[in-house]
C-alpha cells in the first residue's frame, strides 16, 4: 500500500471520517445522551488510564528498539514514507475500534473475554506481514506469496502480539471502569508515533509518498 499514495490518502479519508463519528459518540456520551448505536468504546476515561496506555507503548517500542539492536537486525527495517507515516496513525484509530472494539466477546464472563482477546489477538498478529509479504501483482498476474520466518520476522511478530494483548488489557483494565477506547487509542498512537520517530532517527523516513 506504501507505493500507492492515491490509496493511501483514500484511507486517510475514511479513518478520519470514522473517528470523527467515534468523537461524535463520546460526545453524546458526555452530554448525558448516548447513541444507541455507538461505536464500541465512545465513553469518556481517567487521565490516568490514557496516561498507562500510553506509556505502555513507549515502554513496548523501547524494548523493541532495543532487542533489535541487541539481535543485530536494525538494519533490516522498512523504509517508511511521510504520507503512510500519517496513514499509520489514523489506522491506530481504526484497527483499535475493528479488534479492540468489535473483535472481542464481552458479557460472557472474564475467562470467554481473555479466551477471545488471545484469538483476536492471533488474527490480529498474523495481518501484520512481518512472516509475510506479498510479491508481485494480483494472484491472476502472477503474485505469489512468500514467507519471511527469519530472526526479523519472528522478532517484530512477537512484538505484535505484545502490543495487542497491551491494548486489550488497557480497555479492560480496572482503572478503565466505563471500558473505553480512548487509552487503546493512546497506547497504539504513542506506539505508532515513536515507532515513526525511531525510523526518522535511523534514516528509514524517507520522501512524502
Amino acid at each position: 500500500m506504501q507505493n500507492e499514495p492515491w490509496m493511501l490518502i483514500m484511507m486517510l479519508g475514511i479513518g478520519l471520517y470514522v473517528a470523527k463519528l467515534w468523537l461524535d459518540d463520546l460526545r453524546a456520551h458526555r452530554s448525558g445522551q448516548p447513541n444507541p448505536s455507538a461505536l464500541p468504546g465512545a465513553t469518556p476515561a481517567p487521565a490516568r488510564a490514557i496516561f498507562i496506555g500510553a506509556m505502555g507503548g513507549l515502554i513496548i517500542v523501547s524494548a523493541e528498539t532495543w532487542g533489535e539492536l541487541a539481535l543485530g537486525i536494525a538494519g533490516e527495517q522498512s523504509k517508511m514514507t511521510a504520507l503512510f507515516a500519517a496513514y499509520t496513525l489514523i489506522a491506530a484509530i481504526i484497527e483499535e475500534i475493528i479488534f479492540r472494539g468489535f473483535i472481542v466477546v464481552t458479557k460472557r464472563g472474564r475467562p470467554t473475554l481473555w479466551l477471545s482477546i488471545l484469538g483476536a489477538s492471533l488474527l490480529f498478529t498474523a495481518l501484520h506481514p512481518f512472516l509475510w509479504k506479498w510479491e508481485g501483482e494480483m494472484p491472476w498476474q502472477g503474485g505469489h506469496l512468500h514467507w519471511t520466518f527469519g530472526v526479523k520476522g519472528w522478532f517484530s511478530t512477537s512484538a505484535v502480539f505484545v502490543s495487542s494483548l497491551w491494548f486489550y488489557f488497557v480497555r479492560f483494565a480496572r482503572f478503565n471502569s466505563q471500558q473505553s477506547l480512548l487509552p487503546c487509542f493512546a497506547a497504539h498512537g504513542t506506539k505508532n508515533l515513536a515507532v515513526i520517530a525511531i525510523k526518522a532517527a535511523q534514516g528509514f523516513l524517507s520522501g512524502w509518498c
